[in-house]
């Protein structure tokens, strides 16, 4: 009887034992999870990002497919324990927007040694041959829209000139930059701007096509890391040691919206700065706001619905085995990556009501003085 009762005892711990074996196996690896699409975006502490996260579940429901959408938070570190945890649920397709574009090259190389198709969204990952695609809004665009609606708007010969760029870990912040350069710099070289904050740039303003590490060197100067407090204080710094003659009327380059009301609300306040025309991009709707109430110039709109769109369409096509379109490609220091482009479209005070409110972007009751 006791060595029967042994024989239960024993198989039952066996089947208990291979029970929890075969759980375990199905949680890790690439094979044994239920996610069909993962999404790292870098932090959750910015509207657009968490504006993103509903739209790109909104995208893939009444689908037959699953997402797990997780943020970086401003970390690289984060950014490839993210991909990790991805990985291990069994992703086939990664969507990353990297917080810096470099270091994520190693998170995209281990989802490519699983197999998983890479998605590189709105910002590109540079110096690998792990991605596969990049969906991303024409960013030469973007900066040339900038720099034409500073043009468009100016006073004529000598106005100064106060250029102010994105993180120089972001590729983006260089297309922008370069953009916005090419068009600018034939105005700066007959003397329509003068250059107020950047030695660097002015050294350069008979150079039409800068190379990267001539770029490097004037983004280094005025680069805000996309931080609203970095360009404020870094435009306090420049109005603080700026000659008479380089205020009154001045044209100034922010690259997006976050910085450009920062930098507005120090222009602003300074009482030998008589007027000023500022760019962004992104029509926050604080900054919306700020154009209606003659704060801030214009905004490049850029209408994620249609870039989450097109990304979460790119995936849903390579589950199902197709090969998704694409309209162009970017050299990524590596490789050129295939390239899906979204149109930009520029807006001030005479264009809110058509393109944010009845498109349906904002609501009309979001703002006043429209």
């Amino acid at each position: 009887m006791k060595k029967h009762f042994k024989g239960i005892v024993l198989l039952i711990a066996v089947m208990m034992f291979s029970i929890v074996a075969s759980a375990c196996s199905n949680t890790g690896g690439s094979g044994g999870g239920s996610v069909s699409v993962g999404i790292v975006l870098p932090t959750k502490d910015e509207p657009r990002w968490v504006q993103d996260e509903q739209r790109f579940k909104d995208a893939l429901s009444g689908t037959k497919y699953t997402t797990e959408i997780l943020f970086s938070q401003g970390s690289s570190a984060k950014e490839k324990e993210n991909v990790e945890t991805l990985l291990n649920k069994g992703i086939k397709v990664l969507i990353i927007c990297p917080q810096d574009g470099d270091a994520a090259a190693a998170a995209v190389e281990a989802a490519k040694k699983d197999g998983v198709t890479v998605i590189a969204y709105d910002r590109l990952i540079t110096s690998t041959d792990a991605v596969d695609y990049y969906v991303t809004f024409d960013s030469l665009a973007v900066g040339a829209a900038q720099a034409q609606y500073l043009i468009d708007n100016g006073t004529g010969k000598g106005q100064p000139l106060y250029l102010y760029a994105g993180a120089a870990t972001d590729n983006n912040a260089f297309l922008f930059f370069q953009g916005a350069w090419e068009v600018l710099q034939p105005k700066i070289a007959d003397g329509t701007f003068m250059i107020a904050n950047s030695p660097e740039a002015e050294a350069l303003k008979d150079t039409k096509d800068l190379s990267r590490d001539q770029m490097s060197s004037i983004i280094g100067q005025v680069t805000t890391n996309w931080d609203p407090n970095d360009a404020k204080n870094k435009a306090q710094t420049h109005l603080t040691s700026a000659a008479a003659d380089m205020k009154g009327d001045v044209a100034i380059l922010a690259p997006n919206d976050g910085t450009a009301r920062s930098i507005a609300d120090v222009f602003g306040s300074d009482s030998a700065v008589t007027n000023y025309v500022i760019t962004g991009q992104d029509a926050e709707q604080a900054s919306i706001q700020y154009i209606l109430d003659g704060k801030q110039s214009m905004t490049v709109f850029k209408d994620v619905r249609t870039l989450v769109k097109d990304a979460m369409g790119m995936a849903v096509e390579v589950l199902d085995g197709k090969s998704p379109e694409t309209t162009g490609s970017y050299n990524n220091g590596n490789v050129d990556v295939k390239a899906k482009q979204t149109d930009v479209i520029v807006v001030d005070k005479a264009n809110v009501q058509k393109e944010l409110i009845d498109s349906e972007y904002y609501k009309a009751e979001d703002f006043t003085g429209l």
